[in-house]
C-alpha cells in the first residue's frame, strides 16, 4: 500500500458534491421538523458533524491526502414521502487532488449523527444511497453523475 504521489499535479480549484438519505418513521420525521427529538437539535448537530468530518477525512481514511478546504456546506431536504432527510454536502478548495472523499465522509457522518440522535425514538431508521453527484476541477474537468 502507498499514498498516491500527487507532487507533479498542478493545483486547481476543485469541488465535490455528495448526497445521502436517512429514512425514518413518520413520527420521528415530525419530531425533527418540530425540533422535539430528546437529544436536541438534530439538523444543527448533523451539520456540525458533517463539516467536522470533511475537515478530518485524511485522519479517518488511510492514505487519503490532507487537503486545505476553503468551504463546506451541509444542506438538508425534508421529504414527506417517504419520511426522510436528504443530506447534501458540498466541499470546495484548491488542491492537487479532488475533494470527493471529504464530501462523501461529510454526508456519511451527518447521516450517522441523525441516526444516533433519533435511534432512541425510532426502530426503523436506515441510511440509503450515499453517493457522489458531482466533481469538478483537475484534469477531468466537471463530471456530473446525476
Amino acid at each position: 500500500m502507498k499514498m498516491v504521489d500527487i507532487s507533479k499535479k498542478p493545483v486547481s480549484q476543485r469541488e465535490a458534491i455528495a448526497m445521502g438519505k436517512v429514512l425514518m418513521e413518520r413520527a420521528t420525521f415530525q419530531l425533527i421538523q418540530r425540533n422535539k427529538i430528546p437529544k436536541g437539535d438534530v439538523l444543527t448537530a448533523s451539520r456540525l458533524a458533517g463539516i467536522n468530518a470533511a475537515k478530518q477525512t485524511h485522519q479517518l481514511i488511510p492514505l487519503c491526502h490532507p487537503l486545505l478546504i476553503d468551504h463546506v456546506t451541509i444542506d438538508f431536504s425534508l421529504n414527506n414521502d417517504p419520511p426522510s432527510v436528504t443530506i447534501t454536502a458540498t466541499v470546495r478548495g484548491s488542491g492537487k487532488t479532488g475533494f470527493e472523499m471529504e464530501a462523501l465522509t461529510a454526508v456519511a457522518i451527518a447521516a450517522l449523527t441523525i441516526y444516533d440522535m433519533c435511534k432512541p425514538v425510532d426502530q426503523i431508521l436506515h441510511l440509503e444511497d450515499i453517493r457522489l453527484v458531482k466533481k469538478s476541477g483537475g484534469k477531468s474537468g466537471t463530471i456530473i453523475f446525476e
